[in-house]
């Protein structure tokens, strides 16, 4: 039996090195890089979401970088869509796909066999959904669909509200069977200790700032979204536009976006745990 292509995977939370790892790798394997990250697919959003810089690359190709304008609704599918035939071009050029990012689905959309619902957006929906809190959300799924909510995070709000948007076009979410790797993979798990990730988080916040994320995020600020469109740009983004508009001081938005950021390396961690058994872990 011929041995399948290998890719190589470097999955991580927020703050963790996944970028400057994935680098190194593809110098050692002859690799391109192609980031699964939810917010760098976007435009214009580069110092806020910590977006690799052509110095960084090292020659390196990156690709799924500032792909989509701000205005646009990225999902899972049309990520995975729009990835997949790049990721069959660097096999089929015999050089090495190295998937790097912290939005898991993305990434396991590009290595799994697993069949992603086909429900496009529903912005009316979204929109209601985003005014219920986040218990709301919860009771809302398990009358609907309580299997679906037993295989989420309770607190995952994005995931949460998917799920009903699925639920509300196909009656419940499809059960999805044990997903199986499309390729021989290699997957990394960066996974630093908390008090680690604190204190990246903090120096990496202080660092943005130095070169101009709150310009950036002003700029961002004067397109006049919505709080759901802000929110879906990442917490950055949302902190910083509540600074403008003069909801919060400026130590406050460092501890809010600090404290978010926490928040969110631990949802990444808990779903990282799945790739745990295939998985090389690194501190």
């Amino acid at each position: 039996m011929n041995k399948q292509p290998e890719i190589i995977v470097v999955v991580g939370p927020t703050a963790s090195g996944k970028s400057d790892f994935a680098v190194d790798l593809a110098l050692k394997h002859n690799g391109e890089i192609i980031s699964a990250d939810s917010r760098q697919v976007y435009k214009n959003l580069d110092i806020g979401t910590g977006k690799i810089t052509e110095k960084e690359m090292k020659g390196i190709k990156h690709y799924m970088l500032s792909v989509y304008e701000l205005d646009e609704s990225v999902s899972v599918v049309r990520f995975a869509r729009d990835a997949s035939p790049i990721l069959k071009d660097i096999l089929k050029r015999g050089k090495t796909p190295i998937i790097c990012g912290g939005t898991g689905q993305y990434i396991d959309a590009l290595i799994f066999d697993t069949q992603i619902p086909q429900v496009g957006p529903n912005e009316k929906l979204r929109g209601e959904l985003e005014k219920l809190n986040t218990e709301e959300l919860v009771a809302r799924l398990k009358a609907r669909d309580s299997d679906r909510l037993s295989s989420i995070d309770h607190h995952n709000r994005p995931r949460l509200i998917r799920a009903l948007e699925i639920v509300e076009s196909l009656g419940k979410v499809p059960k999805q069977e044990t997903p199986k790797l499309l390729y021989e993979t290699k997957i990394y798990l960066l996974n630093p200790t908390r008090e680690i990730l604190r204190e990246r988080i903090t120096k990496r916040l202080e660092k943005r700032l130095a070169i101009g994320m709150l310009e950036e995020g002003e700029k961002i600020s004067k397109l006049n979204l919505f709080d759901s469109q802000i929110k879906k740009l990442g917490l950055e983004y949302y902190s910083m536009n509540r600074y403008f508009k003069e909801e919060i001081n400026i130590d406050q938005m460092k501890e809010e976006i600090i404290t978010k950021s926490m928040q969110y390396a631990k949802r990444q961690q808990t779903w990282n745990r799945k790739y745990i058994g295939n998985a090389e872990v690194r501190g």
